[in-house]
């Protein structure tokens, strides 16, 4: 009988580590953009439509840096994927000090871009890195685990944007001087953190994503000359991933203009709430890794994308605190998507892994598309704006639903 598979050997222990908080350091960055949305609506006097060119600049990098991030990643390795991630995140951070003091939201959304093609780089790098420190049969879990520690930089990102940015006794809520201080700093962490691992030792990776130990593999034919777009399995993951990724932008936008509209709260204890809800997202992807010890994570899949579907039908009625709880609750839903769509994307690849990785981050550009799609709602009613992500949560189900079905199709 076959032994269970281990979460991972403890030769990778100090560098899952390592590559398990680098999911939060873009935790803070991806969320902070959320708080500088709601920021630049105030103090550069910008439209919520408009204001969700934050999100165009974030996600849209993904779209430009996710094939060159790959090509790196192979060419060079892991290792010096992630330090160059570091690097663009540093560099996209510094650069807010001249967007602060010209007081252009120009200037914000190219440094904006510069850090989130840091982000791109990490996203390609980290998630095969990570399902490459272990058994294949365990990829699922170690991605879910480690994303849930994205979740607590999402968590840091909204608290600290709330306690700095949005605060209204903090004496700057008014302007950018606080927005330029904090990017420094960040900047400053990512710095010394890529000089950090620039001392790790990575031990020999072999590729986890062959078939012979791949537990969905098992009755099922192999084609081991297949090319990459021939897997419709990572073709539709790709899909999904857009969608996944834009009903997450768009649901994040606009989660403080909800609390301040709808529910009536200051913007800083609105984004108190938003942390709140990434704290739910961290606790779901807790929840979502043990229970895919007994349930096939697409099963699992499906069922949080239908739980997402209800919740929004809930958010956009505005029937208050039982939709402002089910918009909290859409995150704790949304926690497995992303890293389990990833997951099941790069299943049976082989050779084809890191390029595969490269095209599924590009889906994140979903993001850029969607927000200011949902803003021209928001602009009238943010409440039905919710509806809108119904749509992608379809998509994912679609996928979840298929998925052994469509892996198995030549």
């Amino acid at each position: 009988m076959e032994n269970k598979p281990k979460f991972t050997d403890r030769k990778y222990f100090l560098v899952i580590a390592f590559v398990t908080s680098l999911f939060m350091l873009w935790g803070v960055a991806m969320t902070m953009g959320d708080i500088l949305n709601k920021h630049f609506q105030n103090v550069l006097h910008i439209s919520k439509s408009r204001s969700g060119l934050v999100q165009l600049s974030i996600f849209g990098a993904y779209a430009v840096m996710g094939i060159p991030a790959g090509l790196f990643m192979k060419r060079f390795g892991y290792k010096r994927g992630v330090q160059l991630g570091l690097f663009l995140y540093a560099c996209g951070a510094f650069l807010f000090i001249p967007a602060s003091d010209a007081e252009s939201f120009g200037y914000f959304r190219i440094a904006l871009f510069v850090l989130a093609c840091g982000l791109a780089t990490l996203e390609a790098v980290a998630h095969p890195f990570v399902a490459a420190l272990g058994d294949q049969r365990t990829s699922d879990q170690r991605i879910n685990f480690a994303q849930a520690f994205n979740g607590v930089g999402g968590i840091i990102g909204p608290l600290l944007g709330s306690y700095f940015i949005l605060r209204s006794d903090g004496g700057h809520s008014n302007d950018l001087v606080s927005v330029k201080h904090m990017y420094i700093i960040i900047g400053l962490v990512i710095t010394g953190v890529g000089v950090l691992f620039s001392f790790v030792k990575v031990p020999a990776l072999t590729d986890p994503h062959v078939v012979a130990t791949d537990a969905y593999a098992v009755g099922e034919t192999v084609h081991a000359d297949k090319k990459l777009f021939q897997h419709k399995h990572f073709v539709f993951a790709v899909v999904a991933q857009l969608f996944n990724v834009a009903a997450q932008g768009g649901t994040w936008a606009y989660f403080i203009n909800y609390g301040h509209e709808v529910m009536h709260l200051s913007d800083a204890h609105a984004a108190n709430y938003f942390a709140f809800s990434i704290f739910m997202m961290m606790i779901g992807r807790f929840t979502g890794t043990f229970l895919m010890r007994y349930i096939a994570p697409n099963k699992l899949l499906a069922i949080f994308a239908a739980c997402n579907i209800v919740m929004c039908i809930i958010v956009s009625q505005a029937f208050g605190w039982v939709s402002f709880g089910a918009l909290i609750m859409i995150n704790f839903f949304f926690s497995i998507m992303f890293p389990t769509i990833f997951s099941l994307g790069l299943k049976d690849l082989g050779k084809h892994t890191q390029q595969a990785s490269s095209f599924i981050v590009m889906g994140v550009v979903g993001g850029a598309l969607f927000p200011p799609l949902m803003g021209l709602i928001a602009n009238k009613n943010v409440a039905t704006s919710y509806l809108l992500p119904i749509v992608c949560y379809a998509v994912i189900f679609a996928f979840a639903y298929t998925y052994k079905r469509v892996k198995k199709l030549v």
